[in-house]
């Protein structure tokens, strides 16, 4: 595990071995066999960006997280041009997604493109977060690097960040599990990514959260250990206030934009 973490290597939009911030304008040069589309899930921007990245990809499927399986097949060429069919046809209401009318552009862009659900079951991935997750994973763990723990330090560092980003109101046992999901989701997202491509020749679209989209642990970082042969290219957008240098990001490229709204996230944990 050090040695692949050590391995990663970063490729940048135009090629270089140096990662930046791009505009949303050289995402009409986008180009590789499968592009990780990030975003933060309630910013209608980054979503606007993704359906602009899919329009100069024109990929040949598109992986999205917030579809199971089942969704992606109700999805037809018909009610991709109706907004409020597809919501219904998706049941996107009850799904835990924000707003449909944000994600829409995305689906907007898809043209031919085949729809592949990435969405794991929560019963599974309940389960990987009490059990080995080789055992839940199935065939093809150790592809995705899930036969082996995480260092110590590792381990402990990402703990750290779950709990920081749930508000620091989760109880300790549960922390590890929390990783091990996470884990689990990145592996299952990279391997519908690399079904789709074997299927369609590619090249393939992964809409994903941003944290997805990371190239030192997540679903970049273990589709270049499972398939080294593909060229992979993560692009994360995050949030910073207008002039605010946000530094170096785990992304081959990213687009920063200013935040959206929203409701204090911590609340509902006060």
């Amino acid at each position: 595990m050090r040695k692949f973490l050590a391995a990663i290597c970063l490729l940048s939009l135009t090629g270089s071995a140096q990662a930046a911030e791009i505009s949303p304008d050289q995402l009409d040069t986008l180009s590789g066999d499968i592009v990780v589309l990030g975003e933060i899930h309630d910013n209608p921007t980054h979503h606007l960006n993704q359906a602009r990245a899919i329009k100069a990809l024109k990929p040949a499927a598109v992986v999205f997280e917030q579809l199971t399986p089942e969704q992606a097949a109700k999805i037809t060429p018909a009610l991709l041009k109706e907004e409020g069919a597809l919501e219904k046809a998706l049941d996107w209401n009850n799904s835990g997604w924000p707003d449909f009318a944000i994600y829409y552009p995305i689906f907007e862009a898809l043209g031919d493109a085949k729809v592949y659900g990435a969405a794991q079951p929560r019963e599974t991935v309940r389960a990987a977060m009490t059990k080995p997750l080789p055992e839940v994973f199935g065939k093809g763990a150790a592809r995705y690097g899930l036969d082996r723990p995480y260092p110590d330090a590792l381990q402990a560092k990402l703990e750290a960040q779950s709990q920081e980003d749930h508000c620091n109101a989760l109880p300790v046992d549960l922390l590890p599990g929390m990783v091990a999901a996470q884990r689990f989701r990145d592996a299952a997202f990279a391997r519908v990514a690399l079904k789709a491509l074997k299927e369609t020749g590619g090249p393939v679209a992964v809409v994903t959260g941003s944290g997805h989209a990371r190239t030192d642990l997540a679903v970049p970082a273990l589709l270049r250990k499972a398939d080294p042969e593909a060229k992979v290219v993560a692009i994360g957008q995050i949030e910073a206030e207008p002039g605010a240098d946000p530094g170096p990001q785990p992304y081959d490229d990213w687009i920063v934009t200013p935040p959206t709204e929203r409701a204090d996230p911590c609340a509902a944990f006060k």
